[in-house]
This record gives C-alpha cells, sequence and structure tokens, in this order.
C-alpha cells in the first residue's frame, strides 16, 4: 500500500540527474525509478531516499517516531569511520591517501605513515641534501644539490667548515653534543660523532674528560 502510494507509474524522472557529494553514489529509488544520490551515514533516509547500501547501510527507524524517516546506519550496528566523505567498516584497513594507511576500530582510526621518515647528513659526496617531491612517485626522494667551489681561505685549519686540501668542496660543519663523560669519580672519556676531520666523514670522536676526584679508600685496618 504505501509503494502504490509513492510510486507513480510510468516514471517520471529529470533529464539531468542530480549531481551528489562527494562518497555519494548514484543509485535508484525506493520505487526503482530514478536515480537519486544515496544516503551516507547519520543522514536522513524514508523509503524513497535509501542509504548507500554498497556501504552496508540501511535505513534504521528504531529511534524515529512513527510515521517520520529513519537514519541511515549500518545494518548489524557496528560503529564505522567516515573520512573524506567515505565510510569504512569497523576493523576496516584503508589507505586514504598513498602516504599513509589507516585502521578503522571502534568509531574512530589510526594511521601510520608509508613514507620513510629517513635523514640523511651532509657527506663528502652530498654535501646538501634536500628531499624533494618527485612527480610520479608518491614519497618525497633526497637529491643531492651540487655546491659551488668556493677558494680556499689562507688557513683553511682556521676556519671553521672550510673546505679541506682533500676536499673540492666545503664541508658544512655537522656533529653532535660531547655525552656526559663514562666515569663517575676521576678520568674517563666522552664522546661524540661529528665530520669535522679531512675526510669530512662521520665518525666516532672521544676525548678524556674529568668528573672530579674519587673519594679515598679507608684504610686498611691492622691484621
Amino acid at each position: 500500500q504505501v509503494c502504490a502510494q509513492l510510486c507513480r507509474r510510468p516514471c517520471y524522472c529529470p533529464w539531468v540527474p542530480p549531481r551528489c557529494p562527494r562518497g555519494s553514489p548514484l543509485v535508484l529509488d525506493g520505487c526503482g525509478c530514478c536515480k537519486v544520490c544515496a544516503r551516507r551515514l547519520g543522514e536522513p533516509c524514508d523509503f524513497l531516499h535509501v542509504c548507500d547500501q554498497s556501504q552496508g547501510l540501511v535505513c534504521d527507524y528504531s529511534s524515529a517516531p512513527a510515521g517520520t524517516g529513519g537514519t541511515c546506519n549500518f545494518e548489524d550496528d557496528e560503529e564505522g569511520c567516515e573520512v573524506n566523505g567515505r565510510l569504512y567498516r569497523d576493523g576496516e584497513v584503508f589507505q586514504p591517501s598513498c602516504k599513509i594507511q589507516c585502521h578503522c576500530l571502534g568509531g574512530g582510526f589510526t594511521c601510520i605513515p608509508l613514507c620513510q621518515e629517513d635523514v640523511r647528513l651532509p657527506s663528502p659526496d652530498c654535501p646538501f641534501p634536500r628531499r624533494v617531491e618527485i612527480p610520479g612517485k608518491c614519497c618525497p626522494e633526497w637529491i643531492c644539490e651540487g655546491a659551488q667551489e668556493q677558494p680556499l681561505p689562507r688557513d683553511a685549519r682556521a676556519a671553521p667548515g672550510a673546505v679541506s686540501p682533500l676536499l673540492r668542496y666545503p664541508c658544512p660543519p655537522w656533529g653532535t653534543e660531547w655525552s656526559s663523560c663514562s666515569a663517575t669519580c676521576g678520568l674517563g672519556f666522552a664522546s661524540r660523532v661529528s665530520n669535522q676531520n679531512r675526510l669530512c666523514r662521520l665518525e666516532t670522536q672521544r676525548r678524556l674528560c674529568s668528573a672530579g676526584p674519587c673519594p679515598a679508600l679507608p684504610a686498611a685496618l691492622p691484621a
């Protein structure tokens, strides 16, 4: 009886189908007559305005007053996620972009990066590394920019970051802070990673350090 009241035969549909928002496909209405935009999760629905069945949605009338429309919800009432206008079911793994992968769980989602977040330090063959986007590739890549040759200063050893006589390009200084002394008292070693050497190569450097005098040992008792 409801179908007879709402559905007219023959069908009278607009010449131009409606333009749907992103994530909402064109589907047949409840009469199987005209193309309409499928309703998404949480949107109102009724007999004519159907929910997106491809996302597992049905029109839920359980919380609606009698005689009114319902709300689009998952058929088994499970929680889902909506990302960029698209719905994902609980437990589903998806990629909103080529750079991240996400997991829908409990109504929310967590994502992990798919591109390596590595760090490239200056080196003799690549004194000025730079990360750039490459056309046709998803993840950015490291490129090496050529350094312009500069004349050597008169005293190359006194100028910080100056070029070594063995190198043809400047050596940008890089290094970590010195570590704490390895000993709690007396002499010990402190270390760091630095490229300040003749070949501009990363190496572990050590130096002596003093953590103060050690406490005197108690005198041995006479036997």
